[in-house]
C-alpha cells in the first residue's frame, strides 16, 4: 500500500477517536471515572516507550548524530511547554461535572493544534517505515481517547449540546490529517526525519507534564497499583513492538 495511503487511513482513524465522548451517552460517569485514569497510566507508558524505543532510536539511526536529535527532543519538550503557558492547551481527563471553568472554542483551538501536530508525527514516522508509523499510531491512540473524553467533558459542561460537541470536536480531528498529508508534502521539499525526535519531546512532555500527574491524585493502595500496572504495560508493549518486526 503506498505510503500517503498509510498516513490518511491511520489519521482518519485518529480523527474518529474523537467521537469516543459518545461513551458518556452510554455509560454512568462513575464508571468511566474508573476507566479514565488506567487509560491515561497506559498511555502515559506508550508515550514514553514510542518515544524511547522507536522515534528516538530511528531519528539517530537515520541522522547519525546524536547532539541533534537531542537538540530536537528539547524543541519538541519545550513547544508544548509553550502551547502550555501562552495558549493554555492542556490535556483534561475530568469528567463533564467536574469542569468548573469551560473555555469551549480555546479547547477545540487548542486540540486542533495538538491534533495537527500528531498528524505530522504520524506521516513522518510513516514515510521512514510502516512499522514505525503504525508503533507511533498506536502511542497516539493511546494518549487521545482519555484526552477526547475530557475535552468532550469540557464542551458539554460549557453549554454545548452532546451532538454539538461530537461534531466540533470529531472536525478538530481532522487537523490530524492535515498534519499527516502536510509531512507527506514536506518530505518531497526537506528532510522530515527531524519530525522524529521533536515528536518524541512532545510524547516525553505530555507523559511526564500531563499524564503521570493525573496519576498521584489516589491515596487507595490498589488503584495506585492499578495504574502503575497500567503504565509498565504500556512501555512493555511498545517494547515488544520492537522484535515483530514494528
Amino acid at each position: 500500500m503506498p505510503t500517503i495511503f498509510w498516513i490518511i487511513l491511520a489519521t482518519f482513524a485518529m480523527s474518529a477517536i474523537s467521537l469516543i465522548g459518545a461513551f458518556t451517552l452510554v455509560f454512568k460517569e462513575s464508571i468511566l471515572k474508573q476507566l479514565t485514569v488506567p487509560l491515561v497510566a497506559f498511555s502515559a507508558g506508550t508515550l514514553i516507550g514510542g518515544a524511547l524505543f522507536h522515534l528516538i532510536p530511528e531519528a539517530v539511526k537515520g541522522a547519525g548524530n546524536i547532539i541533534a536529535v537531542m537538540a530536537w527532543v528539547v524543541a519538541g519538550f519545550t513547544a508544548f511547554l509553550i502551547f502550555e503557558q501562552f495558549i493554555h492547551w492542556h490535556h483534561c481527563h475530568r469528567m463533564p461535572s467536574e469542569h468548573k471553568h469551560p473555555v469551549t472554542y480555546m479547547i477545540l483551538f487548542s486540540d486542533g493544534l495538538h491534533n495537527f501536530v500528531d498528524g505530522l508525527a504520524m506521516g513522518a514516522a510513516f514515510l521512514v517505515s510502516p512499522g514505525l508509523g503504525l508503533a507511533t499510531t498506536l502511542a497516539v491512540a493511546a494518549h487521545e481517547i482519555p484526552q477526547e473524553l475530557g475535552d468532550f467533558g469540557i464542551l458539554v459542561h460549557g453549554g454545548w449540546s452532546r451532538g454539538r460537541a461530537l461534531i466540533f470536536n470529531f472536525i478538530s480531528g481532522l487537523t490530524m490529517i492535515v498534519g499527516g498529508v502536510l509531512a507527506f508534502v514536506l518530505a518531497r521539499q526537506v528532510n522530515v526525519l527531524w519530525l522524529l525526535p521533536f515528536s518524541a519531546g512532545n510524547f516525553i512532555y505530555i507523559a511526564a507534564s500531563d499524564l503521570i500527574p493525573e496519576l498521584k491524585n489516589c491515596d487507595i493502595i490498589k488503584r495506585n497499583l492499578l495504574h502503575l500496572f497500567s503504565f509498565i504495560i504500556g512501555i512493555f508493549l511498545m517494547y515488544l513492538l520492537l522484535f515483530v518486526g514494528v
